[in-house]
């Protein structure tokens, strides 16, 4: 049985995280994790919703060190959560927070006792065939799907990243992160990076750009901000000099390239966007500011077959079909068209979501915009595109007037919504069903006031 490191820090000296000015070791954090170990429900499953990325990091190693596995969906809402629990019975929740959620609740201790007295404490040896946990797709284009994931498929993936990042040339980086632990590109870029990098995570999760410029200018260089596009923009609208950063990367949604741009030159660092899914992990990097083209991780190679690209090889256990549109350069190099459900065809012609988006959100003062393609009446009946804009100081007109100029007539939305903010999740994307209910709102708010734009 090949067993793999629970972290690769070289000493229990080493630092593994900063917590509000403090610095914690690895001997504390062994300590930590072995003492939340023992306090752990009989239950397999297990819910860790700790908004504190260290404590989440404690409670995912002693969950893994306990042959328990994690679940990490999306979003906890009550539908959420009682798919969860029929997927899982035994199900209790780890948090570090009062919560409204319906199961079991075991709370991280506020008062572990200090490491100090604590001996004898080895890093964990792990089997790489162990369960680690079922992470799940955002609901984007339907019902979260879960995907189980191994140690040895973790350890691989994080691995593959951190070689074309160049994090392991012996530099121990202080990572900050903008996304939830408890999301795959949190998870691999922020939790596993750090335990298998020798590196230090921030454990605050910050809202606001102030903040998070904050807790950059107190950590020890060199320094990595794994964010994403959504998050960069709003960073980026800070009229402030932005705090020095060694390395930036962003996943989660593609980055327009002028953002990418800006972005190394305010933070005057080098930006690596991550391509990547819930199905696989991560898949290839691309350097924004300089090319379209992505480059596949060591060892990963692409398929096509009938239409559809399959990745497979490198730390991925099976051939696994890819939910994009990938046109394949070389070997190593491809380019991405969007998703396959995004595509739209009306009156014979053909566009894709991806695009559409991309054109509202370029249209000067528009700080955030989506379209919406509506499911399909059963009575066949033709189906329009929606689309909801953010941009204070200008009205729906001259926003649509803009989009004419930009798109072709098939694909102009009716109606266009402008809205004071989008429902995007704490990684900035837009599950379908939340988009349903604010088309559900502006539908109802239409019949009580008819004639709206």
């Amino acid at each position: 049985m090949n067993l793999l490191p629970l972290m690769t820090h070289e000493s229990t000296r080493d630092i593994v995280a900063f917590r509000h000015g403090e610095a914690i070791t690895v001997h504390q954090f062994l300590a930590d994790v072995a003492q939340l170990r023992a306090l752990l429900f009989p239950g397999r499953h297990v819910l860790n919703i700790c908004r504190d990325r260290y404590r989440f990091m404690v409670g995912l190693a002693a969950t893994m060190t306990a042959n328990k596995i994690s679940l990490l969906p999306s979003t906890y809402t009550r539908e959420t959560v009682s798919r969860l629990v029929r997927f899982a019975p035994d199900l209790f929740c780890l948090s570090d927070d009062d919560n409204d959620i319906d199961l079991p609740q075991l709370y991280f201790p506020d008062g572990l006792p200090a490491a100090a007295a604590i001996h004898d404490l080895p890093i964990p040896l792990l089997p790489e065939t162990l369960p680690v946990g079922y992470v799940f797709t955002s609901g984007s284009t339907g019902s979260p799907v879960p995907h189980l994931k191994t140690w040895g498929a973790l350890v691989g993936s994080v691995r593959a990243e951190a070689q074309r990042l160049g994090l392991l040339d012996g530099r121990k980086y202080a990572v900050v992160g903008t996304v939830p632990p408890q999301h795959m590109y949190g998870f691999e870029s922020t939790i596993l990076i750090v335990l298998q990098c020798g590196s230090a995570l921030s454990a605050p999760q910050h809202f606001y750009p102030a903040d998070i410029c904050a807790e950059l200018s107190s950590l020890p260089r060199p320094r990595l901000l794994v964010s994403t596009p959504i998050h960069l923009r709003a960073l980026l609208g800070m009229d402030s000099p932005l705090p020095a950063v060694d390395l930036l990367v962003s996943a989660t949604a593609p980055l327009a390239q002028e953002l990418a741009r800006e972005a190394e030159t305010r933070f005057n660092a080098p930006l690596q966007e991550i391509y990547g899914s819930t199905e696989t992990g991560q898949v290839a990097t691309r350097r924004r500011a300089e090319s379209d083209e992505w480059v596949l991780l060591p060892d990963l190679r692409l398929t096509a077959k009938a239409g559809r690209v399959w990745a497979s090889g490198g730390h991925l256990l099976q051939a696994t079909e890819l939910g994009d549109r990938l046109e394949i350069i070389s070997a190593e190099r491809f380019l991405l068209h969007g998703r396959t459900a995004d595509l739209v065809n009306i009156a014979g012609k053909r566009s894709s979501l991806a695009y559409l988006n991309h054109q509202l959100n370029a249209i000067p003062g528009v700080q955030d915009g989506v379209f919406f393609m509506p499911d399909e009446d059963p009575d066949g009946s033709v189906k329009r595109l929606i689309a909801f804009a953010v941009a204070p100081g200008l009205d729906a007109q001259s926003v649509y007037a803009h989009l004419r100029e930009r798109i072709d007539p098939a694909f102009l939305p009716r109606p266009l919504q402008m809205v004071d903010a989008l429902p995007r999740n704490n990684t900035g994307k837009l599950p379908r069903e939340a988009l349903q209910l604010l088309v559900a709102a502006h539908a109802h708010k239409e019949e009580n006031n008819p004639g709206a734009p």
